[in-house]
């Protein structure tokens, strides 16, 4: 966890070694261009005024539905795989959401539809990334996979999502097996979760 002892160790040792490289608080902060916060704006005005034919709250109990059914913590290769198609296809509607509230004050529509489109993201990346892992880990089992496979799996998933597309790209990166002052804290080796 981000708030274990060797974390704590390690950031507090890290932050001393990083501050040189930090900028410089003297110097003055650069302009801001003169069209900041225009795609903000702009993105915003896309989903306030958005009038396709469905709703935010039908989108979101499908997605519920699907996560519900096909996240769930004891899975299968099958229902992981329906669940990744499942989420493609609630990806492929949010484009046809409608807002009804255009106005800017109390418009629950409008952050309600804002929360959907972070959350379609989220979903995404999660389904796609525990379909691709093959293994059972932590407190999620794979009733395919029953046992932990740290030779092929002990590493971080990172998921990336495109609005463009609305799609998400699951890549990994290694898990680091060091601390930043061995001599201070040594690293904890992995164990199996027993109970």
């Amino acid at each position: 966890a981000a708030t274990s002892p060797p974390a704590v160790v390690s950031w507090a040792r890290a932050r001393p070694t990083r501050t040189p490289k930090t900028p410089n608080r003297a110097q003055p902060i650069p302009p801001l261009p003169k069209d900041a916060g225009a795609k903000t704006i702009a993105d915003l005005d896309q989903l306030r005024y958005a009038s396709g034919p469905l709703s935010t709250a039908e989108i979101r109990t499908e997605m519920q539905k699907g996560m519900q059914a096909n996240a769930a913590v004891y899975r299968t290769n099958e229902v992981l795989q329906e669940g990744a198609d499942m989420i493609d296809a609630v990806n492929d509607k949010f484009p046809d959401v409608g807002v009804t509230d255009r106005s800017l004050i109390w418009n629950t529509d409008l952050i309600e539809t804002l929360e959907l489109r972070n959350l379609l993201a989220c979903a995404s990346t999660t389904m796609h990334g525990a379909n691709l892992r093959k293994e059972s880990r932590g407190a999620h089992a794979l009733e395919d996979h029953p046992d932990r496979d740290d030779e092929n799996w002990m590493k971080h998933t990172m998921g990336y999502f495109s609005e463009e597309t609305r799609r998400s790209t699951i890549e990994y990166r290694p898990v680091h097996y060091y601390t930043l002052d061995e001599e201070e804290c040594k690293t904890v080796p992995p164990v199996a979760r027993v109970y």
